[in-house]
């Protein structure tokens, strides 16, 4: 039997992951440095806290809504409404992660064939969200001088009469870099100039490093563009088990409205989102401060002992994420970015990522995790730089 086009990719285990398959089979461990699953780190979850919160949710009786339990949009746009913004309940829609928010944005502004276009480096998922839903994923490059800059002539160079909306991550997924506000400002002219929309995956917003008066804020905030902010339990609570992401809807009132009446039909399709989490959300949403707290120390840590290990080796340059829970470094051109990657883990143990699976335009990246107990964080960039001295 053929199977249908979308699920026509070509993918196999890659390089990367048999090697590492293979040194378990030997007995030989990992030094995982690509590690970001929260869960896997050694927080301080308040578990039992979480189970009454979440047994709370499990007795009440099941009530669909499309867009969404009322009281768990109200307890949300309660907790987005902060530093003078308010946020309407109604101009959020639930969704059970932030995956099938983008695949539910694809269905609503995408007929096949059309395209959406989106910064390099990137989210390696969206060429698979892209292609279920049968439409193109065009690519733009963020240009790496003293930081990543994204610059809308040249992302208009990849627009078409066929772009339907323009993806972007803030702060960027590797690179860590937030958009700045005259970057969000020509964008949006951009997408108006095309009658497109404009999608802001704000999953780690909650994760700057420090101020910047410069930066963008939500891209939902916006009444100039049909915008469509993201966000999720997953980051923003260190609660990504839990599975419930949501979109908040910006624009013109109008456009705004019926953006949202067809959210809400494309969502009461599908009715993902369990009714025990989003009962939960308002007692979920008074401990996610917690568990940000911990998470931003984590990053903190351990950025710091990113900039002391690597930071004096000569020809290796990290550079400086301005959030999120990545980083990358620029290493030398001895070999293609796999094969060192390959070389350092049989060497080493030490698991890195390469900068292609972040879609970098050339050789010469290295992505980690920020989120790795201390310990492993310390001892694998320590094999690290003695690797990247030997190079």
């Amino acid at each position: 039997m053929n199977f249908s086009k979308r699920t026509e990719w070509h993918t196999p285990v890659n390089a990367l992951t048999r090697a590492r398959q293979s040194k378990t089979a030997r007995g030989l461990s990992t030094l995982d440095l690509t590690e970001t699953n929260p869960t896997a780190v050694g927080l301080d979850y308040p578990i039992e806290e979480i189970r009454s919160i979440l047994a709370e949710g499990t007795s009440a009786p099941y009530e669909p809504r499309a867009a969404g339990l009322a009281s768990a949009r109200e307890a949300l746009a309660d907790a987005m409404s902060t530093n003078g913004s308010s946020v309407s309940p109604d101009d959020l829609i639930l969704t059970a992660s932030t995956s099938e928010a983008y695949s539910f944005l694809f269905k609503l502004l995408a007929d096949p064939g059309d395209a959406v276009l989106t910064a390099s480096p990137g989210y390696p998922l969206f060429d698979h969200l892209a292609s279920l839903e049968s439409i193109e994923l065009h690519r733009f490059p963020l240009e790496l001088d003293v930081r990543w800059s994204l610059h809308a002539d040249v992302a208009a160079a990849q627009m078409t009469d066929r772009t339907r909306a323009v993806a972007v991550v803030h702060p960027n997924n590797p690179t860590g870099s937030f958009l700045l506000q005259d970057e969000l400002d020509s964008l949006s002219e951009l997408c108006a100039a095309y009658d497109a929309a404009l999608i802001s995956d704000e999953v780690f917003l909650d994760y700057g490093f420090e101020i910047d008066s410069r930066r963008a804020g939500t891209a939902a905030d916006r009444i100039d563009v049909l915008s469509f902010s993201l966000g999720g339990l997953s980051k923003s609570a260190g609660l990504p088990h839990l599975k419930l992401g949501w979109i908040r809807v910006g624009g013109k009132a109008e456009e705004r409205r019926r953006a949202i009446a067809a959210l809400e039909l494309i969502a009461d399709s599908f009715l993902s989102v369990s009714t025990p989490v989003q009962r939960a959300l308002p007692g979920l949403l008074k401990i996610a401060p917690l568990l940000r707290a911990q998470i931003r120390e984590r990053i903190s840590i351990n950025l710091r002992e990113l900039r002391s290990t690597l930071g004096p080796l000569p020809h290796v340059r990290v550079l400086e994420p301005e959030g999120g829970w990545s980083a990358v470094i620029q290493i030398p051109r001895l070999a293609s970015d796999e094969e060192m990657a390959l070389e350092l883990l049989e060497r080493t143990g030490v698991l890195v990522h390469p900068g292609y699976f972040f879609d970098f335009s050339s050789e010469g990246f290295f992505v980690i995790s920020l989120l790795p107990e201390p310990g492993t964080f310390a001892e694998g960039t320590r094999l690290l730089a003695e690797y990247l001295k030997r190079e």
